[in-house]
């Protein structure tokens, strides 16, 4: 029997739910009893209880194995199963969800410094849970105080599904060929459990960089959208002489590809590189691209028989328009990449496959520069944030001062005004006061003068 658990300030629930799911310091704000309670949540407000069962994985941080058995608590407490499958990448947990057809809960900060955790939830399949998708549930009743459940309580069992994890992603890429040498940052995060057993047997000679498993991040932080994290492993790639190097997050959704140069690879590019390998797979399918990813996508989705969408910047929609589409893929320019035979979810690992055998597969002597050179048409600025007081108020003044000239404007997120050979978008942040520029242009010098011309409208 479960009693009815008293409602939480509005103040902290609101500070704990973010857009896309619950992050925040560690006994300063996350606690397990507001984990727990998060946990009965998750059952009542979603209907989970003719689902039967949730499955439940964490990442290596300190906190994260007893949040883990605190949700647990609050699921079964709500007569619902909980099956507990331990260490694991959020990719790995998304696996589990899809391949046991169940919700699921994973335990982890991401790239967050070490005193942050959190959870990410979804639906069975993997399906997402937003704000507009269940947290906004979860969050009212977390302050109106849980309901009662007097039923049977639900069991807890334990499962391991990491080797089954690894075989299922390498059977969704062609077969590797030619040998590599890759050096593999894991940045101390949950890669360095996923990365050994994912490239036993394939032809990949490993150089290891920080895989001891670690939430203190003691050697940079697991963040490799921050150049400062990427400098120990352009290094390693340059000194090796490796083929390329891979950079992953906290928990492994994302993944950051360094060429044999040490050079960041744009995400950009690794879209309309694994876009035209799905595309060989699954001809004429639909691919899903984020409106500030480089106009060389969807070209080259369309130049590969594939018919290329637009969404706006977030998983849940990149996952709600391949669900209404039935796209093959999906990517985002944060280095998030989605596969529809993943359950339409994010993988950093099975993006990186993809990139390995790319290259596996390339005539001898190709290097990753190489292959990639007919994938990079632009350039773009990387995003740029400013903290700015009135974001609609200085997207006002971007508008108006393209108004008259020769371009389209669009509303899809934020504002993007496209001038046909170049295009800016501008857009707020869902949580902080920061306005958030993107810019392409063919050149160097159009670039950097465009994205001068913008910042000055509104800094």
């Amino acid at each position: 029997m479960s009693p009815t658990p008293a409602g939480f300030p509005a103040e902290l629930v609101s500070a704990l739910i973010k857009a896309y799911d619950v992050r925040g310091l560690v006994d300063e704000q996350l606690t397990s009893d507001f984990v727990r309670a998060t946990g009965a949540a998750f059952v009542e407000a979603l209907g989970l209880r003719e689902a039967g069962t949730v499955v439940i994985g964490h990442d290596m941080r300190p906190s994260s194995p007893e949040f883990a058995e605190a949700f647990a608590s609050g699921v079964t407490a709500h007569g619902v199963d909980a099956v507990m499958i331990g260490l694991c990448s959020t990719d790995g947990l998304y696996y589990a969800s899809g391949r046991l057809d169940v919700p699921g809960a994973m335990f982890t900060a991401s790239h967050n410094p070490a005193a942050y955790n959190g959870i990410k939830l979804c639906r069975a399949g993997a399906a997402p849970v937003g704000q507009d998708s269940g947290l906004s549930d979860i969050a009212a009743m977390l302050v109106a105080g849980v309901p009662g459940y007097s039923g049977p309580e639900g069991s807890v069992s334990s499962r391991e599904m990491l080797h089954e994890y690894a075989a299922y992603l390498v059977g969704l890429v062609p077969p590797l060929t030619r040998r590599l040498s890759v050096v593999v940052d894991a940045g101390n995060g949950m890669a360095g459990l996923t990365a050994p057993v994912v490239f036993e047997g394939l032809p990949v000679d490993v150089q290891a960089l920080y895989f001891d498993l670690d939430g203190s991040f003691p050697n940079h932080e697991a963040n490799p959208i921050d150049p400062a994290n990427l400098v120990d492993l352009q290094a390693a790639v340059r000194e090796a002489g490796a083929d390329l190097g891979l950079a992953f997050d906290g928990d492994a959704d994302r993944c950051f590809v360094v060429d044999e140069r040490g050079e960041l690879v744009n995400p950009s590019t690794l879209t309309a590189l694994i876009a035209t390998q799905e595309l060989r797979r699954v001809p004429g399918a639909p691919v899903i691209h984020n409106l500030i990813t480089s106009r060389a996508v969807p070209e080259i989705i369309a130049e590969n028989d594939g018919v290329p969408v637009v969404t706006r910047v977030g998983h849940s929609f990149i996952k709600a328009t391949m669900a209404q589409t039935g796209a093959v893929f999906g990517g985002e320019h944060s280095g998030h990449f989605y596969f529809r035979d993943f359950w339409r979810a994010d993988s950093g690992m099975l993006a990186a496959l993809h990139v390995l055998s790319s290259l596996s597969n390339a005539p001898d002597g190709t290097t990753l520069s190489q292959l990639l050179e007919p994938y990079s048409r632009y350039v773009l600025s990387g995003e740029i944030n400013t903290e700015v007081a009135d974001q609609a108020a200085a997207i006002a003044a971007v508008r108006a001062h393209f108004a008259g000239r020769d371009v389209t404007f669009s509303d899809l997120d934020g504002l993007t005004v496209d001038g046909g050979s170049w295009w800016v978008n501008v857009r707020p942040s869902n949580t902080e006061p920061l306005l958030r520029l993107n810019v392409e242009a063919p050149t160097d010098l159009e670039m950097a003068a465009l994205r001068d011309e913008v910042l000055g409208i509104y800094r």
